[in-house]
């Protein structure tokens, strides 16, 4: 039997459609009959991630659970979360329900491993997922090396997502700055970038930035796809 999608959505709304619109796009479908079945709980009020992990801001948990609490009343068989930050909090939302939670972070990891062995990885992020050590350790369990960019290295990324995609500037403004910032990191050691914030994928396609990457969100998409028991594109 067919199970269903549920999306633990708003953070942000953007990159909520990004992944409905990759889950669509990279199912084996021959008519809309054909779809995986969808909820999305889009709940732009789910306060801040990476401000409730770096500088105590508000629990972002109640509201997460109040879209748990829909997508659960929808009937969904699994839920994901379009945020990697989110992931943060992934135990306690794991413990209040039996629907079981896609991760993310194990998805981009098992596609790192299959896609580039023995290359090595830079996250890019929030701060908060970065400073979290989420991916660090979700690569480890996989056998992938990585480096992380450096405090204004941050910043630029900080800048590209909350300013840019989050906040509506152009992202026109940061193009130069994210090509930089790609460059310096290969000469590092980086053989390919992970885009471990959901809105950094945006960033990537819109600019058409150069470099060989990872999209935590297009990963995710296959895996829910191939836990509902459909065939990938």
């Amino acid at each position: 039997m067919k199970k269903t999608i549920g999306i633990l959505g708003g953070m942000g709304p953007l990159a909520t459609a990004d992944l409905f619109k990759k889950i669509v796009l990279m199912t084996k479908a021959g008519s809309d009959n054909e779809h995986i079945r969808i909820y999305i709980d889009n709940n732009a009020q789910i306060p801040d991630r990476t401000g409730a992990i770096l500088s105590g801001g508000t629990d972002p948990v109640p509201e997460m659970s109040s879209a748990l609490k829909h997508l659960e009343a929808c009937g969904a068989d699994c839920i994901i979360m379009p945020c990697n930050t989110a992931h943060y909090f992934l135990p306690r939302l794991q413990e209040q329900t039996q629907v079981p939670f896609i991760s993310i972070l194990e998805s981009t990891a098992k596609a790192c491993a299959k896609q580039f062995p023995g290359k090595t990885a830079c996250v890019l992020g929030t701060k908060g997922t970065l400073a979290s050590g989420l991916y660090n350790r979700a690569l480890e369990a996989e056998g992938v090396s990585c480096i992380l960019p450096n405090e204004e290295q941050r910043d630029v990324l900080m800048y590209a997502i909350y300013d840019c995609v989050k906040g509506g500037k152009p992202l026109e403004t940061v193009r130069e700055p994210m090509e930089k910032l790609l460059a310096n990191l290969s000469k590092e050691g980086a053989d390919y970038f992970i885009l471990g914030c959901t809105e950094l994928p945006v960033v990537a396609e819109e600019l058409k930035l150069p470099g060989a990457f990872i999209d935590p969100t297009a990963e995710l998409a296959k895996a829910a796809i191939l836990f509902c028991g459909y065939e990938l594109k």
